[in-house]
């Protein structure tokens, strides 16, 4: 201990020379030369663009096991858990949880910070078309999170920074207000400002031209989700958002390349994952609701998303060939469907989404021109549009079927394989017909495809009954809250969408 005292006076001794140094040195001695002393928004743009199309944790328990199996165009025999939620009405607590849990944090946190720096008050105001982009894509995300739950934390939510460790809930229509005036303004602002986007910006290189677009686009979304609820609201951002200009072709699509690298957790496809058997091993095969669907039309589609076998090949790739798993059954009442007494083999028996969509550097697709085309035909029967809405239709089916080259040349459907289609299952001027096209057209993007099903009721689908499910034979309207959420945050009940099950309607959902 002595010699311990001896080193720290010989310590203080030595110090007291550095008291009377220029401070300015001192100052100088802790800057690291090669370290950034500011960040540059742009490149939080494209952390927070990687995670909207998430990773296999929310893709695998929400996307894929809850919303494409609820909206029955993936099955899967297994009873509850995270795999057999959306096929059978079954609670599961991580699926459930899964996209409030992680997405407020991974996608929404970081393009909120953008914003809140790029705005009037924070450190790079002159950052116009970055702060426009960036509520683009904030609200890319936000509106599957209260299309998913209903009332949700919006307009204190991402605010740590000022203390705001519980944030409200907002009601439903307070928030979708709040985002097509959002979506408004961006339209209009993107485009204005002297700074570029560049590389930094994964979805279009910086074009903003089609970032205009986008914001249209998905006003026209959010617009028509709202329109039985509240169609004066509806009509009016419809006609903003159609003269504003929307997706004109395939080539304004949103998609993101996805990477292999840098992390399986990071830049890889999420559904992806969840569905390689090596992998995070969901067995959802291809629905008989879908697949029936399909053959019926003769769909040009069908050899796209659907083949037969074992995974690795060879497979059958007819559509003839091509068997959709029904839903609700398991593994024993499978056999008895089959009229069979060995254990069903589900990979030879049932057909899976072709694996050449499933790379771990796939696409990621976010909004297609297709959904667009066929809003506007939707829009044009309510009398909303003064477009065709026949012509509308045809346009949508086409970029529908034709989408499918962003994953291979392979995939290419011909014109005439779509005139063809179109020729035999002409449009009969039903909104029905449009609810079963953008269901088919958001196939891989089940959250829209099942959104759009609760709002207008297409296509008409047979729940299930599987004994104990949690919802009384019918297809959720929601997903209940996150538990922590609820535990932890004292605003909860003031606005939350309640009774908490899955059975609530939201604001929207009156149909």
């Amino acid at each position: 201990m002595k010699y311990l005292n001896k080193f720290l006076i010989l310590g203080v001794l030595f110090m007291i020379p550095l008291a009377s140094c220029d401070t300015d040195e001192l100052v100088e001695l802790n800057i690291d030369p090669t370290a950034a002393n500011e960040l540059d928004w742009r490149f939080i743009l494209t952390t927070g663009q990687v995670w909207t199309a998430e990773n296999r944790y929310v893709n695998g328990r929400v996307h894929l096991n809850l919303a494409a199996g609820l909206i029955q165009q993936m099955a899967t025999m297994q009873v509850g858990g995270e795999r057999g939620a959306g096929d059978k009405y079954f609670y599961h607590l991580d699926s459930f949880n899964a996209y409030m849990d992680r997405v407020y944090e991974t996608a929404l946190k970081p393009l909120a910070e953008v914003i809140r720096q790029t705005g009037p008050e924070g450190a790079n105001p002159e950052m116009v078309n970055l702060h426009h982009v960036a509520q683009v894509t904030y609200i890319l995300p936000m509106h599957i999170m209260t299309d998913l739950y209903g009332n949700v934390p919006y307009s204190e939510a991402n605010r740590g920074v000022d203390g705001i460790f519980y944030p409200i809930f907002d009601s439903q229509e307070n928030i979708y207000k709040d985002m097509l005036s959002k979506l408004e303004t961006a339209a209009a602002m993107i485009g204005t400002g002297p700074d570029e986007l560049g590389s930094a910006d994964l979805y279009y290189g910086g074009d903003l031209d089609k970032w205009k677009k986008l914001a249209n686009s998905l006003m026209l979304r959010l617009a028509m989700r709202i329109s039985n609820v509240d169609p004066a609201t509806a009509q009016e951002y419809v006609g903003k958002a159609i003269s504003g200009g929307v997706f004109e072709s395939n080539d304004d699509m949103l998609w993101i390349q996805m990477d292999s690298g840098p992390s399986q957790w990071f830049n890889q496809n999420g559904i992806s994952r969840a569905l390689i058997p090596d992998d995070w091993g969901a067995n959802n095969m291809m629905s008989k609701t879908l697949i029936d669907w399909l053959q019926a039309g003769n769909d040009p589609r069908l050899p796209i998303w659907s083949v037969r076998g074992v995974w690795g090949g060879p497979y059958l790739t007819d559509p003839a060939d091509q068997i959709g798993m029904p839903h609700g059954y398991d593994v024993e009442t499978m056999k008895d469907y089959l009229g069979q007494t060995e254990p069903v083999d589900r990979e030879t028996e049932f057909s899976r989404l072709n694996p050449a969509l499933l790379g771990v550097d796939a696409p990621f697709i976010l909004m297609t021109h297709a959904e667009v085309e066929l809003l506007q035909a939707e829009a044009a029967l309510k009398g909303w549009h003064s477009g065709d809405a026949t012509e509308h239709y045809n346009a949508g089916v086409k970029s529908a079927m034709q989408q499918w080259t962003i994953f291979g040349e392979d995939f290419a459907v011909e014109d005439a394989a779509v005139d063809s289609y179109l020729s035999a299952n002409p449009f009969d001027g039903s909104e029905e017909m449009i609810g079963e096209q953008i269901w088919a057209a958001n196939f891989m993007q089940w959250y829209e495809a099942y959104s759009n099903w609760r709002r207008t009721g297409y296509p008409v689908l047979t729940p299930v009954n599987y004994p104990g499910n949690d919802s009384g034979g019918q297809i959720f309207r929601r997903l209940t809250y996150n538990t922590v959420e609820k535990a932890t945050n004292p605003n909860w009940e003031t606005n939350a969408t309640l009774p908490d099950d899955m059975m609530t309607r939201m604001w929207w959902d009156v149909n």
